[in-house]
């Protein structure tokens, strides 16, 4: 077998999305050459996507355990660990990531979910203003922030930083829920109101939204539109 081929066969498979393709590339590269820490962190990349995670954990596992500074492997082992509820685990793995590469963004963003999931919501919030404080236009992180603000119970806050993610991204239906949360706990009823009415022309089956939306019309008084 002509390894650069084959690698070459696998990256162009797992690109295109044929996935089932990508793994078997990936599993022949690693008969032959079990040691190869590019074709074991790709391979758990398919697993991954093909919904087999506890195969990836093992393979971004190996893949570290053959280069140790892999930053991409650690950050990736994070996000296999968080969808397996190993939220402990997850959070040493994106830790590693960040000793090794300070600055990325998304490993910042994705550990200030697992600590908010973990219950340590000021910790989770640092997170997020240390991925903020990269990239000020990243629309995700301001929501996550503004959940957290509305969690601790500063609703001000929380406003205004889903007016920023909504800013950078008009068409974010869960910020536009999101927001509606916030400025009902604010007593802003017709701005919630407004605020569900245009998730739901983003996303109108949006199950949650339409409740939401119900209990702000209860909050105005128009119980019979709040019925239908």
């Amino acid at each position: 077998m002509e390894l650069n081929k084959t690698l070459h066969q696998s990256i162009t498979a797992l690109k295109e999305g044929k996935f089932q393709e990508a793994e078997r590339l990936y599993s022949k590269i690693l008969q032959i050459y079990p040691a190869h820490p590019e074709a074991n962190h790709y391979l758990g990349v398919t697993l991954y996507i093909l919904g087999k995670l506890k195969e990836a954990e093992i393979r971004f596992k190996k893949s570290i355990e053959l280069k140790p500074d892999y930053t991409e492997a650690y950050y990736n082992l994070g996000i296999t660990l968080q969808k397996l509820n190993k939220l402990v685990e997850a959070e040493e793995s994106y830790k590693k990531a960040l000793a090794l590469k300070p600055d990325y963004v998304e490993a910042h963003n994705n550990l200030g979910n697992t600590l908010k999931d973990l219950g340590r919501l000021n910790e989770a919030e640092e997170s997020y203003k240390k991925a903020l404080a990269l990239k000020p236009n990243y629309a995700i992180t301001h929501n996550n922030l503004a959940t957290i603000l509305n969690d601790l119970g500063r609703l001000n806050e929380a406003e205004e930083s889903y007016k920023k993610a909504l800013a950078l991204k008009p068409d974010y239906v869960d910020a536009h829920n999101n927001l509606g949360i916030t400025l009902q706990k604010l007593f802003k009823h017709e701005e919630a109101e407004a605020s569900y009415k245009k998730s739901l022309l983003l996303k109108p089956d949006y199950a949650i939204t339409h409740n939401n939306l119900g209990n702000a019309l209860k909050d105005l008084g128009r119980l019979n539109e709040a019925e239908e």
